[in-house]
């Protein structure tokens, strides 16, 4: 189990993503800390990585709260002893547009939270972090790489680019303390989400399921959607020591949709 004795904390532990992040690092041995802004959320994927409590701890967190985010950390401190890894999860990816039809609130917001929010709560794990060296996994997005005229998100796109621009100064600043920054982007991700998408289109369209979910995969080069459980196993491995060697890159899940 490659992350035997860990400790990682994972911001926005909802009911796609961030609980397969969790899943999949209780499954190769993590003790978790888990933050959410969503009290159910965390009571139900806390029971289910650890149902006896021991390997697991969570706190009522949103990231664009300082004295939450501080909190959190503090937490992973007092139950665990330490922190191997922070994986940022948490987003906000619901504001949609283009710059015309984008209002300023909107776009602070969706800053504030996926930008300023994960760079705090990296903040906040750092001391702990560099006491021993770890790992921090922002989550990104090939939306920020790959343009999509049908599907305009500036905010999301623009805060996630600056996220992955400041993982690059971020591995070098904290490299010297062998702390490894490195993100991963996912694609298109069978998950919740997806999985709504591809019900409004299939009816937008007249048709089912299979079918939009057909249409999605002939755009990549394998014949396959990856799944949010892809992008944690992806995750977790960065999280691990065997990505000892790696920092500052971002990993593409995706099924090869894009390459760089």
């Amino acid at each position: 189990m490659i992350l035997e004795g860990r400790t990682l904390v994972v911001s926005g532990t909802g009911p796609g993503l961030g609980r397969e992040i969790a899943l999949a690092a209780a499954r190769e041995g993590a003790n978790l800390v888990l933050g959410a802004r969503r009290e159910a959320n965390l009571v139900k994927i806390a029971d289910e990585v650890d149902p006896s409590g021991g390997k697991v701890a969570w706190a009522v967190t949103d990231i664009t709260d300082q004295e939450q985010v501080e909190a959190l950390a503090a937490l992973a401190a007092e139950r665990f002893g330490t922190i191997d890894a922070l994986v940022n999860v948490a987003a906000l990816d619901t504001v949609a547009g283009g710059l015309d039809t984008l209002s300023w609130d909107d776009l602070r917001r969706v800053l504030e939270t996926n930008l300023v929010g994960s760079l705090a709560m990296t903040r906040a794990a750092m001391p702990a972090l560099k006491d021993g060296g770890g790992a921090v996994v922002f989550v990104g997005t090939q939306t920020e790489m790959k343009v999509s005229a049908e599907h305009p998100q500036l905010a999301y796109a623009a805060s996630k680019a600056g996220l992955r621009s400041a993982a690059k100064y971020l591995a070098h600043e904290y490299g010297p303390h062998r702390v490894r920054v490195n993100t991963v982007a996912p694609g298109w991700m069978m998950g919740p989400p997806v999985e709504s998408y591809l019900d409004y289109m299939a009816a937008a369209l007249g048709t089912d399921r299979a079918a939009a979910l057909a249409e999605l995969e002939a755009k990549m080069a394998l014949p396959y959607l990856a799944s949010d459980g892809d992008t944690a196993e992806a995750v977790v491995f960065l999280a691990s020591e065997r990505a000892r060697g790696i920092t500052g890159q971002t990993i593409l899940v995706n099924a090869g949709e894009h390459m760089r």
